[in-house]
């Protein structure tokens, strides 16, 4: 594959306006990650999959890693791609786009139009992480039930006090609920005698 410098030119020269700012990624994956501009992540993900340099025809792995804010910079939510080529046998590219924490403002382009094995993918981050892509074509849950109100890999959720849905509550999960004040069931507390006893 090409070297980082020329894979920047690259992008440049065909995804005029892009903000593209390399980082390494952990010692262990060895591996440098691009940021995109959440305005010109669609343009440059189209150039990886239709340059004839590249031609990344597969999308592996979309995921989000929560940042929580530091003292000197404000917290995000990072979406990360991982892009191969399999009529090329190269990769990964690894694409990154960043959207703040509020949930409000929590919105990246979707690039299931791009890459079909997205959308699962982005519905999990949607569910977990609270991320919103823009031009998917059915956002919904895929992990949580509908009435789940909150994003639970986000690293400040609170789990809920009260595990009267849980179907098999455990020992930890009872004590936590007893420890809060939420509702634990006698149906539950029989159920982890019961299952003690076995």
């Amino acid at each position: 594959m090409e070297p980082i410098e020329k894979i920047r030119d690259a992008i440049v020269q065909a995804v005029p306006g892009a903000k593209i700012e390399f980082i390494s990624s952990t010692p262990a994956a060895q591996q440098t990650a691009l940021v995109v501009d959440h305005e010109h992540l669609y343009g440059v993900a189209k150039f990886f999959k239709e340059d004839p340099r590249f031609l990344m025809d597969f999308c592996s792995c979309v995921t989000g890693v929560d940042y929580l804010p530091k003292a000197d910079k404000p917290g995000y939510i990072e979406v990360v791609y991982h892009l191969y080529s399999v009529a090329l046998k190269q990769g990964p590219i690894v694409l990154k786009v960043r959207a703040p924490r509020e949930l409000d403002q929590c919105r990246v382009p979707s690039l299931t139009p791009l890459w079909r094995g997205c959308e699962f993918q982005e519905r999990e981050a949607f569910d977990l992480y609270g991320v919103k892509f823009d031009g998917h074509p059915d956002l919904r849950r895929i992990l949580m039930w509908d009435e789940f109100k909150d994003h639970p890999m986000r690293k400040d959720y609170v789990p809920p006090a009260d595990y009267e849905w849980e179907p098999t509550p455990h020992d930890e999960t009872l004590a936590r609920a007893r420890e809060v004040g939420g509702v634990v069931p006698p149906s539950a507390i029989e159920e982890a005698d019961k299952a003690k006893k076995k």
